[in-house]
């Protein structure tokens, strides 16, 4: 069977990693402390009080955790992680649509936990040498400021990849935390273009290790222990009487997030699987191309991580819908106009809590709610992976467009058109046949482009469960490697 993490040990270059820690300060949380923060010592506990959530300090590392405190100094952690549950006030649907909140992980956005789940394992083994390697996170747009910001505080150089035309806050935060960064031409759908960059980067470099969020399986293995975990604590908090989960649903992007999903399934059976992708490139869906402006979403390729396999649904969202959310939920006359609908201030003052891509997972549950006539007996679960923090230029440029005006009769009719007007169009349940159909694509992309195994390919769809299954085995031995690792530089104790 196919190793999907190589824990291959270097020990020369692993004592060369271990003296870097030790003069920088530098611990590493375990996938165990991840998931449950109350095991940390209590002297992490203290130094963490006193540092902000964007501080570039290795202390932070022990925040790289769904139960932040919604603090951004200072925080402690929460036994349940912060969540939104949507009313039918806002969605028009009776079922329960609940969102887990990445805004309170450090850089803003859930995606300083994947970029660990890829470096630490490379670390921890002796593999990459933070000596001598540069750690190259190409994305389009919050994994590499995810990968950059562990980095930094792992005191490995790192060169962050994204699209040209991504919002100007990710550039901007960029150039202060990343040894280099490098812009593609194109959007959100110009994934090719990136990996075109880290293989010109392989070819004329040769110190530079590319950690790909689109194939590598510690992306998996984060959301699978770390999402999963968090999303079945606040769906159990959550779930009344009487309510069950019917499913959960993600955005594609790299697919990481669709492993916590495997992951409900498995706690909760019968529940299904959603993806999600832009209407204006849809690939899943129609084998189609495009540009779009869900920023946090690549497309025109189907991850190499994606099991397709278990996937139950796709739902395309136009963009138009992610960014009048984001219009009507940031706005004061939007904040305004939901008020009037009985909605409580401290509600309506999380919902900047999304950002876009945040949106169109909700747009997601609410068209999956729609398309099933789910009832209020049902739940839908999902991620808002990071907040409007993250698009203020875009917001700006939406209210540059209408001329700065935007009055509570607009915000009534954001909320009919792109909310409760929504269709149950452009998504399809998926069966064996068109399952095997999206699974195919990968060919084009990893075989013919990226030199993957052809084997591989057909092992994650004909040996499926025996392929797929191996990715939470592996939390536990790497979580024996880092806890060997912190042994060695003996920072624990010293905090």
């Amino acid at each position: 069977m196919y190793e999907l993490i190589d824990l291959t040990m270097n020990e020369e270059t692993l004592k060369k990693t271990v003296q870097r820690a030790k003069e920088r300060n530098i611990a590493i949380p375990t996938f165990a402390e991840m998931k449950n923060p109350n095991l940390l010592p209590d002297n992490v506990k203290e130094k963490l009080s006193q540092t902000g959530l964007w501080d570039l300090d290795p202390i932070n590392l022990f925040r790289v955790t769904w139960k932040n405190e919604a603090k951004a100094d200072g925080g402690g952690f929460v036994d349940v992680p912060n969540y939104i549950e949507f009313p039918k006030e806002i969605t028009g649907v009776d079922a329960k649509i609940i969102g887990m909140v990445g805004k309170f992980f450090p850089t803003g956005s859930h995606k300083v936990g994947p970029s660990v789940g890829c470096l630490v394992p490379r670390l921890v083994t002796g593999q990459f040498d933070p000596t001598y390697h540069q750690a190259v996170w190409p994305s389009t747009g919050n994994y590499c400021r995810g990968g950059a910001f562990d980095a930094n505080l792992l005191a490995c150089e790192s060169i962050a990849i994204l699209p040209e035309e991504m919002s100007e806050e990710r550039f901007n935060w960029l150039k202060e935390v990343a040894g280099e960064v490098i812009a593609t031409p194109g959007s959100e759908s110009n994934v090719k273009e990136i990996y075109d960059k880290t293989w010109e980067l392989i070819e004329t470099r040769h110190n530079v290790m590319v950690f790909n969020q689109f194939s590598e399986f510690g992306n998996s293995l984060w959301h699978y222990e770390v999402t999963g975990d968090g999303m079945k604590c606040m769906i159990d908090d959550s779930l009344q009487d009487g309510e069950k989960l019917f499913g959960s649903v993600f955005t594609s992007g790299s697919a990481g997030t669709t492993h916590a999903g495997e992951y409900l399934k498995l706690q909760y059976p019968g529940s299904k699987l959603a993806v999600g992708e832009a209407l204006q490139c849809p690939t899943l869906l129609n084998n189609g191309f495009g540009a779009h402006r869900i920023e946090g979403i690549g497309d025109k390729h189907i991850p190499w991580i994606h099991n397709v396999k278990n996937t139950d649904m796709v739902i395309a969202i136009d963009d138009e819908i992610t960014l009048g959310m984001m219009r009507l939920f940031n706005e004061p006359a939007g904040h305004e106009y939901l008020k009037s609908l009985g909605l409580s201030s401290e509600l309506v003052e999380k919902l900047p809590w999304l950002g876009i891509s945040s949106a169109a997972n909700l747009a997601m549950a609410i068209k999956m709610a729609k398309y099933y006539e789910l009832t209020d007996k049902d739940v839908i679960a999902t991620v808002l992976t990071d907040s409007a923090e993250m698009y203020i230029s875009r917001l700006k440029e939406m209210k540059d467009a209408r001329n700065g005006k935007y009055e509570v009769q607009d915000a009534a009719v954001d909320h009919q058109r792109y909310i409760l007007g929504m269709q149950v169009d452009a998504l399809e349940e998926l069966t064996y046949v068109t399952k095997k159909r999206i699974h195919n694509l990968k060919y084009y992309t990893w075989i013919e482009q990226q030199e993957r195994d052809v084997e591989e390919l057909n092992a994650q769809w004909y040996n499926a469960e025996e392929y797929w299954g191996q990715i939470p085995t592996y939390a536990e031995k790497i979580d024996k490697l880092i806890v060997k690792f912190n042994e060695m530089t003996g920072v624990i104790e010293q905090i």
